[in-house]
């Protein structure tokens, strides 16, 4: 009896990015009250928008508090990681770009996509090549609530790795 094939979870390599395509991640994520509280507190931002319920109750015009938009950033692209760069990315080069047109709340749902819009061959760095992404976080309406652009360093695919 021969062995069974094995393959393992990662995100793409260099070669396998094409630009104009949109990767729609799932599962999306609910936040929590917890969540919001968790990040904002280790984060040291004492936002009351974020942490006081009175005071965020009482203020116009979401009359809630809101998800640090922080976390909302950090959700929307750690969504993406399991299907374009777990395992072949070697870093984020920046950021750019980024927008909350709306906020997030607690119990909201977020759904990201990303979209390839830029790659090219590292010049300095053999064997890797930088590849642009356009973010975009979604509520479980629809409504955008996060943009960003993001450059990373990815891996070209190995020598002994078959296509």
């Amino acid at each position: 009896m021969s062995e069974a094939r094995r393959v393992v979870q990662r995100g793409l390599w260099f070669e396998e990015f094409e630009t104009g395509v949109v990767y729609e991640h799932r599962p999306g994520r609910t936040v929590t009250e917890a969540d919001n509280v968790l990040f904002t507190t280790l984060t040291m931002n004492t936002q009351a928008l974020h942490l006081d319920a009175a005071f965020s109750d009482d203020l116009p015009p979401f009359n809630a508090r809101l998800v640090n938009s922080m976390f909302t950033l950090s959700t929307l692209v750690g969504l993406s990681v399991a299907q374009l760069t777990q395992g072949t990315i070697v870093g984020n080069l920046g950021f750019s770009e980024i927008a909350f047109p709306k906020p997030l709340f607690h119990g909201d749902t977020m759904y990201a996509e990303t979209e390839i819009v830029e790659k090219r061959e590292s010049k300095s760095r053999p064997g890797e090549g930088i590849v642009t992404f356009a973010h975009t976080a979604r509520n479980q309406h629809g409504d955008v609530v996060a943009t960003a652009t993001r450059k990373t360093m990815v891996r070209k695919r190995p020598v002994d790795e078959e296509a």
